[in-house]
């Protein structure tokens, strides 16, 4: 596949490792540190390029019912200036992708897709369009999607947004925009759009900027930023920060092969039953009456390491009673303590150090019988067992307190 690259492409090379990810897009890596890039975005403001994920416009009279047919969440009873969370499911309750929509008017949405089904979500919603009087464009490469995240964010955009240039009827102050709305709003003279939501459980804001104006907004930020102790923070910091808060992730945590239904990542509270159609009701119905054998569960893993994606995840009573010694390296004489065949009872799909919980985490599909909180599993780190114990999730700021925070 092609390498793809987003509107911020050259300043990303010039300053931090690039590395390839969801939609064979060529992520920044880190800029500096990634533990310190968490720890800023934590403690006052970090600022992320977020132009893989997509947007699609979808206009005309059908255009609700499109949409509230696709999603499992409802969204005739969305005002304009509002963001909602939901799922995509294919016929057989499988996730397609997951998504917010922003609803400008009755008439007008924008479904903002994840990075790597980006492509393939983007089809789904226009072949379900035929038919419904509905009108939908990809303007994925029109636009970049810069994230704005930490406690000190309203504060630096409250700086920034010129007040006295309202641009639509959906305009608000940053001090008022509440919690998944969003606004208009003008940017040293680049109209952006201003959403109050994030990916790392902060008090955050994300903006749709026309991609050729986002590296003047990108660098104004970071000039203007510097008095707000602003950082760009890379993917790295991002998989620390959102796995904290357990927010899955389109491909490893939601597979692409469309296998994961939202009740075994926990994302089923989102799911409306009260609703009389829409793609994959029966499928879900059946298996909420039915149950799930296995469910997404949060680890901590006593471990410096953190495990690879794919990881087996064992029950402790099948780990191997034989044991090795370590013959060579600085490790030489420890103890290496074999899996037996057949002990597996899950997989991990992410894992990484929470450094402001100071833990090493990992998100895995564990059977039922063992994904009670408390569970004592083994994890399989770069071939040898580790302790592991289900806890519950998110790991940091269970209420979310901070990214719904009315003041810093």
């Amino acid at each position: 596949m092609p390498e793809r690259r987003t509107p911020l492409f050259d300043y990303h090379v010039r300053h931090a490792e690039m590395v390839r990810g969801g939609g064979d897009f060529l992520f920044p890596l880190a800029y500096t540190n990634p533990v310190e890039e968490h720890l800023n975005t934590r403690r006052n403001v970090g600022m992320q390029d977020l132009s893989t994920m997509g947007e699609v416009d979808i206009k005309g009279p059908g255009a609700e019912r499109l949409i509230n047919r696709l999603l499992v969440n409802e969204v005739r009873d969305m005002l304009p200036g509002q963001v909602r969370y939901s799922t995509m499911c294919n016929q057989n309750g499988g996730i397609v992708d997951d998504i917010t929509v922003y609803k400008f008017h009755d008439e007008h949405f924008m479904i903002v897709t994840s990075s790597a089904p980006r492509k393939k979500s983007a089809r789904w919603i226009a072949e379900h369009a035929v038919g419904m009087s509905a009108y939908v464009t990809d303007l994925t490469g029109a636009i970049a999607l810069i994230s704005v995240q930490g406690p000190r964010s309203r504060d630096l955009l409250t700086a920034v947004v010129n007040p006295q240039s309202p641009i639509s009827n959906l305009q608000s102050s940053i001090s008022d925009l509440k919690f998944f709305h969003f606004t208009g709003a003008m940017i040293n003279d680049t109209q952006v759009l201003i959403s109050r939501s994030g990916y790392t459980g902060e008090l955050g804001y994300e903006l749709y900027v026309p991609s050729e104006e986002a590296l003047s907004v990108w660098e104004f930020l970071l000039q203007r930023g510097r008095d707000f102790g602003l950082r760009p923070y890379g993917t790295a910091a991002m998989q620390s920060l959102r796995i904290e808060k357990a927010f899955p992730l389109a491909g490893p945590d939601i597979p692409d092969d469309e296998s994961r239904t939202p009740f075994h990542v926990g994302l089923d509270r989102w799911i409306r039953f009260d609703k009389p159609d829409f793609v994959g009701r029966e499928a879900l119905l059946r298996t909420q009456e039915m149950g799930i054998t296995e469910r997404w569960v949060g680890l901590h893993v006593e471990s410096e390491i953190a495990p690879r994606a794919g990881a087996a995840v064992m029950a402790v009573s099948e780990v191997a009673p034989q044991r090795r010694v370590r013959k060579s390296g600085a490790r030489a004489g420890e103890a290496i303590v074999p899996l037996s065949s057949g002990a597996q009872v899950g997989a991990v799909t992410s894992a990484a150090r929470g450094h402001s919980v100071g833990k090493m985490l990992a998100l895995a599909y564990v059977q039922t019988t063992h994904a009670f909180p408390g569970c004592q599993l083994m994890v399989d780190v770069e071939g040898e067992p580790r302790p592991a114990r289900v806890v519950p999730i998110p790991f940091f700021d269970p209420q979310g307190i901070r990214m719904r925070a009315r003041s810093a």
